[in-house]
């Protein structure tokens, strides 16, 4: 810690049990219909999603308290949601069809069914159903509650079979995707405003019994300050699943949540529930750079000369000239298979160096790289 960096063994469970030892006081909650499980329940037909003292409310638990709110009734017409459902179902069956590997975050490729980018997939095939979901203003009100207006919307739909297993406990997007050596090079202060730039979501598409294992969450926990590195360890893990909580959800419903919160997907240990999601990712719309620029010709420009640097020389001209960062991608094309994140221009960059590749095997790579990057 005195270095401004955490340990890549950093955190202990008498810091994150302190934590989750607290309570939400329905006083704290003044909006909420009710406190479950540490969980303010919000009934949305009942409340102005326009007040913006409601707004802070939710900002102050996302960040501060317990880390998640659940917006009952959130789609109050599940019409909307039903044919939503149908053109997921559809959208599942067709790239089933075509025996592609989907890849996932914390679980088994082929252990669910994902579609990545289901918002635009969802838009193409369906524009006005597309609208009518979206034009939702409970979905509108937590994004802004939490990254202020102008956010970005991105979904990815997960359906979970019958016999599915759980997801392993993790945090999210942005460090939550970096393995735990990764995430312990960023320093200390990354760890804190990493959270602020993301809000995760997710949409229920059908009853979510707790048999059909609607999301583990573990309330307070997003404030551990070391969890990015720390949900990695197997002792966090064995704690995690000891005290987490889980919500039983009706269709329409959507819970929101801090992607620093402590979380995994739960097991479907029923016998006939498709347990199907719309996981809402919204990001701040301030994750972006100020200019504009084609690095993969600054890649092929610059890989030439390289090889005369040294290690630490050319490495440095590596993060200056190239995409260093995975996301966003296509991810139906360019999956995480052998990790939370895609390949990146850097990493090639670097791979060529530290092989002695000639020139037109970086060009091919980086093709190839372009090629499955393109929406």
């Amino acid at each position: 810690m005195d270095s401004g960096y955490y340990l890549i063994d950093s955190g202990d469970i008498e810091t994150l049990e302190t934590l989750i030892l607290q309570r939400l006081a329905a006083s704290d909650v003044p909006f909420a219909s009710a406190v479950e499980k540490n969980v303010p329940i919000y009934d949305v037909p009942a409340l102005d999603l326009s007040n913006p003292d409601l707004l802070a409310e939710w900002g102050s638990v996302l960040r501060g308290g317990a880390g998640v709110i659940c917006l009952k009734r959130a789609y109050a017409d599940t019409g909307t949601i039903d044919r939503a459902t149908d053109v997921f179902c559809k959208i599942i069956e067709e790239e089933r069809a075509k025996g592609t590997s989907k890849g996932d975050h914390f679980a088994a490729s082929g252990a669910n069914d994902r579609i990545w980018n289901a918002l635009q997939k969802h838009c193409l095939r369906d524009p006005e159903g597309f609208a009518a979901y979206y034009a939702n203003a409970a979905i509108a009100a937590a994004s802004t509650a939490w990254l202020g207006p102008h956010y970005q919307m991105t979904a990815q739909v997960n359906q979970v079979r019958p016999g599915g297993k759980a997801q392993r406990a993790h945090r999210d997007y942005h460090l939550g995707f970096q393995a735990a050596e990764t995430a312990a090079s960023y320093p200390v202060h990354v760890h804190d405003m990493t959270a602020a730039l993301t809000l995760q979501g997710a949409v229920a598409h059908c009853d979510m019994p707790l048999v059909s294992g609607p999301t583990k969450l573990l309330p307070f926990s997003q404030r551990y300050a070391p969890g990015y590195i720390a949900f990695h360890q197997t002792g966090h893990s064995e704690f995690f699943e000891n005290h987490y909580i889980q919500l039983p959800l009706n269709k329409g419903d959507a819970v929101f949540f801090n992607p620093a919160l402590f979380h995994a997907a739960g097991e479907n240990r029923s016998s006939d529930i498709d347990r199907m999601a719309n996981l809402l990712q919204v990001s701040s719309p301030f994750g972006r750079a100020m200019e504009a620029i084609d690095r993969d010709k600054m890649c092929r420009a610059v890989y030439p000369v390289l090889g005369a640097l040294g290690q630490s020389e050319a490495h440095a001209v590596i993060a200056a000239t190239a995409e260093g960062y995975a996301f966003p991608t296509n991810l139906d094309t360019d999956p995480p298979l052998d990790g939370n994140a895609p390949e990146t221009q850097a990493d090639i960059l670097r791979r060529g160096y530290a092989r002695g590749w000639d020139d037109a095997a970086l060009h091919r790579a980086l093709d190839a790289l372009s090629a499955r990057r393109k929406a």
